[in-house]
């Protein structure tokens, strides 16, 4: 038989979106408990009556503690951890100085083993229980992260970072090498476990057209795996894509021309989108990533949430570290309320939560196992700290509902808020500082 176990706190859940019904759409219990079994999320409701009906189950008491989801990230460079927070002008600069030299060394499984490690721990201690990543060209760093992960118990989806062209020699593979090495990583990883393989063109200038047709052919051969890119984050980006692809109509046709525009496809950053780039975004059913912090970190615009809400449009949200500049979903979703009020709309603290969880899970298409607290879920949680620090605290004890008690967490929060972390109903070990 089985064991259950009972987790008691608040808890908050989704029962819609937030997005358009909101705050109506979630589900808050100031007395809640969380049962789990096999992995799975068993049963969500009043703590006493959970107890009451199991008997049997291990008891875990978080107290105040709000019982969530696990955060999604869904769009990071897990290679460029160790170059977080690196001084740097725009985009173009950034990669040439930093990121490129840095993920020359992902050939070494050593190496990259090592990062990969570092980065999960890293984000399970900010309460992170997936992510979308893009790993290197090298198909060791592809391993590397999944053996991690696989090590943890995470759900993650990840991929081989394709380049053939304006790039480093030590970072371009060819058209041919791209289809065969993603081919076989995905053979190899794809639906092993919680393991999922994305197809992964790390933007349209960096790959020929070839390659974009190569691996949009690959990705026709695979519909079931996500395929995740790059796509409008500044304005001298979308110049650059204009002058590498002539034929094109706009930087989104880059992709659709060659096979890489469908339901399954993340489009990191979609800041500086076309009226016809937006339509067809919406009609495919793609998802866009915002990513906040290295919007504004890497000065890349201002991303339209309001606008593409109304719009319909699949949204996700993520730290896109290392352009971002925090590993933290707490942070990530105080820069995307900083963003919106810019852009003349304040977003509730239930939207911005629903995004770093069902959302983001949403995005990824895998909003049928993480994202939210209901019976058959995977049992990934975050349990929060609604006073971790004496500022937190003073402002959350003059809260009134738990949105007041709740916002100061997103706004000034860090890993010190998350008081757990579990993975299929597993607790996790904090990293050490």
């Amino acid at each position: 038989m089985s064991e259950k176990t009972l987790l008691l706190g608040q808890t908050l859940a989704f029962a819609g979106d937030p997005m358009t019904e909101c705050p109506q759409a979630a589900r808050h219990s100031t007395h809640g408990g969380v049962l789990i079994e096999n992995g799975r999320i068993a049963a969500v409701g009043d703590g006493a009556d959970l107890r009451k009906a199991h008997p049997g189950a291990r008891v875990i008491d978080h107290g105040q503690a709000l019982i969530s989801a696990g955060f999604v990230d869904a769009h990071a460079h897990y290679p460029q951890t160790a170059i977080i927070a690196s001084w740097g002008k725009r985009l173009i600069d950034w990669l040439n100085t930093y990121t490129f030299p840095e993920e020359s060394r992902f050939g070494d499984s050593g190496y990259a083993a090592d990062i990969a490690g570092r980065y999960l721990d890293l984000i399970l201690a900010n309460g992170t229980t997936t992510v979308a990543s893009y790993c290197t060209i090298h198909p060791a760093s592809v391993d590397a992260l999944f053996d991690a992960a696989q090590a943890r118990g995470m759900r993650i989806a990840a991929g081989k970072t394709c380049m053939d062209r304006n790039a480093p020699d030590t970072l371009r593979d060819t058209a041919q090498s791209a289809y065969d090495d993603s081919k076989a990583l995905l053979e190899k990883w794809h639906g092993q476990g919680r393991l999922s393989y994305v197809i992964t063109p790390r933007f349209s200038p960096t790959s020929t057209p070839e390659q974009l047709s190569a691996l949009g052919a690959l990705w026709a051969e695979h519909p079931d795996c996500l395929m995740q890119t790059h796509l409008s984050e500044q304005l001298d980006e979308i110049a650059w894509v204009k002058s590498l692809y002539p034929q094109a109509r706009d930087y989104l046709d880059t992709y659709e021309a060659h096979g890489l525009l469908g339901p399954g496809g993340l489009y990191g950053h979609a800041i500086h989108l076309e009226p016809r780039e937006r339509a067809r975004l919406a009609e495919t059913g793609a998802a866009l990533i915002h990513c906040p912090t290295s919007n504004t970190f890497i000065g890349s615009g201002l991303f339209d949430m309001a606008g593409l809400t109304s719009e319909g449009q699949r949204i996700g949200l993520a730290t896109d570290t290392g352009g971002g500049s925090s590993f933290s979903m707490l942070r990530t979703m105080a820069a995307a309320y900083e963003i919106a009020q810019l852009r003349g709309h304040a977003l509730h603290p239930a939207q911005l939560w629903w995004l770093a969880t069902a959302g983001s899970a949403r995005a990824l298409r895998m909003q049928d196992r993480i994202g939210n607290l209901a019976p058959g879920m995977e049992a990934d949680l975050a349990v929060i700290d609604l006073a971790s620090t004496p500022a937190i605290a003073q402002r959350t004890a003059r809260a009134d509902d738990l949105w007041e008690a709740l916002f100061p967490t997103i706004m000034m929060g860090d890993d010190r808020a998350i008081a757990a972390t579990y993975l299929a109903g597993q607790a996790v070990a904090r990293a050490k500082g």
